[in-house]
């Protein structure tokens, strides 16, 4: 009886490692591939998703768990996608989530094409989700077991047919039992920290970044009220982020904050903490996990950002891939570029990009 063929997503940390070692366990046919993407001339060794070390470490897990390794080289598809498109959001004033068009156009594209060439039947991640068939055939993605780890957010944007092969193995377990079975199995990734920042950032602040990539952005404008009156002067919209306090170099008798970004104008407009809530926003190339634009409003528990607690809400579908969501308490922070995420209790339904 041949087993069946799956190719693991592996970046040299514990969740991909133990998505590995737990398949082979399982029976299937393991083969370890890694993508080798952009990093800025001179900071390769501090790219957080491929650094030698990393590639290292996935190399030896592969190596223990006596399973093929390739290095599939991403750099110029990862540049031209996920790099400019984060880069060409700040243009907009937007501040955009590029993991979300990683996750659609590299990894659940580019890298499962090389999967399904391989001839593997399953692309596996160490993403904190879990996958499950419903009884109409079509394929659920729920929230991890472990809520703090929960990265359904991200992967909103995937389709039935990237859905169809995909696997979650570490998505049952909460994260403290991830690290000791990678223990148990003897795999040097058991202690290795976490990455939270962008992978392409080094691990320093966007701004830097926007600076030697796209100077020509940060432009010079007006500080405004929410009534239009100029309080200041700005160094560029991309150096704010919606809700910042500090940094703003504007007097006031009340602390203000900003409220959004005019990109036509190039003006920051800031606010009292009473101007920052939103109680509806409007969302585009909206993704339904299922393949299906639900018909009517419903009611749903809505993430406006990774970090951000679920509020509720009534998502009105609306034409052209386009949702209305109105919150029954006003939300803090909604920011353009960042995703709108649906939830139903545990059901992850889908999400878009807000305007």
């Amino acid at each position: 009886m041949n087993k069946q063929k799956v190719v693991v997503a592996m970046s040299g940390g514990v969740d991909s490692s133990v998505a590995a070692a737990l398949l082979k366990q399982q029976g299937y046919d393991v083969t370890g591939m890694m993508l080798r993407l952009w990093s800025e001339p001179g900071k390769e060794e501090s790219n957080r998703c491929c650094t030698p070390d990393a590639m290292a470490q996935a190399r030896r897990v592969a190596g223990i768990l006596d399973i093929p390794f390739y290095v599939i080289d991403a750099k110029e598809v990862f540049r031209e996608t996920v790099v400019q498109y984060f880069l060409d959001g700040y243009a907009r004033g937007e501040t955009p989530n590029p993991c979300l068009v990683c996750n659609r156009q590299i990894r659940w594209t580019f890298l499962l094409n090389h999967a399904l060439a391989l001839g593997a039947e399953f692309m596996a991640t160490g993403h904190y989700v879990q996958r499950m068939m419903a009884e109409n055939g079509k394929i659920k993605l729920l929230r991890a077991v472990d809520h703090s780890k929960d990265q359904s957010y991200v992967l909103h944007v995937l389709k039935q047919d990237q859905l169809a092969h995909a696997l979650f193995p570490v998505g049952e377990f909460p994260k403290p039992e991830i690290r000791r079975i990678a223990a148990d199995f003897g795999l040097p990734t058991a202690s290795r920290a976490d990455s939270q920042d962008l992978c392409f950032l080094a691990g320093e602040d966007y701004r830097g970044f926007l600076r030697r990539n796209a100077s020509e952005i940060l432009v010079p404008g007006e500080i405004v009220t929410t009534m239009g009156k100029s309080i200041g002067k700005h160094d560029g919209l991309a150096n704010y982020t919606i809700g910042q306090r500090k940094g703003l170099n504007v007097v006031s008798p009340v602390p203000l904050y900003v409220i959004t970004k005019n990109a036509v104008g190039n003006t920051l407009v800031v606010g009292t903490l009473d101007e920052l809530g939103f109680t509806e926003l409007t969302a585009h190339d909206v993704n339904w996990t299922s393949g299906e634009t639900p018909r009517e409003p419903f009611h749903s528990q809505v993430k406006i950002r990774y970090t951000a607690r679920e509020a509720e809400a009534l998502v009105s579908p609306l034409q052209g891939e386009q949702v209305s969501v109105k919150f029954v308490e006003p939300v803090r922070d909604v920011t353009a570029g960042q995703a709108a995420v649906f939830y139903q209790g545990e059901e992850m339904l889908g999400g878009g990009i807000i305007s």
